[in-house]
C-alpha cells in the first residue's frame, strides 16, 4: 500500500459516512449538499486511487462521475422543486394526534350533545 492508496482509504472512510448520513437523517436541501459532496469525494477517490494502482482507467471514471454527478444531482433537485421542504419528511406524531382530535370534533358537530342530562 503506498500513500496514495492510503490517502484514498482515509478520504473514503472518514468522508462518506457523515455525507450518508446527511443524505439519510436532514431536511431534502441539505441532502441535495450531502449527495452532491459525496459525489465529489467519490471523484477525488478514484482520482487517488488511479494514481495509487497506476491505471488510467480509474482516471476516466473520475471524469465521467465529475461530469454526470452534479448533473444527477440537479435531476434530484428538480424532482423536489416543486414539492417544497417539507416533501420527503414524515409527518410528526403531534401532527397525527391533530389529526386524529380533529377528526372527533368533526364527527361530533353533526351529533349535538344533550346538554340537559337527556331529559
Amino acid at each position: 500500500m503506498n500513500a496514495w492508496l492510503l490517502a484514498a482509504a482515509v478520504l473514503l472512510t472518514a468522508g462518506l459516512p457523515p455525507c450518508g448520513w446527511v443524505v439519510l437523517r436532514t431536511e431534502p436541501h441539505e441532502r441535495v449538499a450531502g449527495l452532491n459532496l459525496a459525489s465529489v469525494i467519490t471523484a477525488v477517490a478514484l482520482l487517488l486511487m488511479s494514481q495509487g494502482f497506476g491505471r488510467t482507467s480509474y482516471q476516466d471514471l473520475a471524469l465521467v462521475l465529475s461530469v454526470t454527478g452534479p448533473a444527477g444531482i440537479l435531476v434530484f433537485a428538480r424532482f423536489l422543486g416543486g414539492r417544497g421542504r417539507d416533501a420527503l419528511t414524515p409527518p410528526d406524531a403531534a401532527d397525527d394526534a391533530n389529526d386524529a382530535a380533529d377528526a372527533a370534533r368533526t364527527a361530533d358537530a353533526g351529533h349535538p350533545r344533550h346538554t340537559d342530562g337527556g331529559r
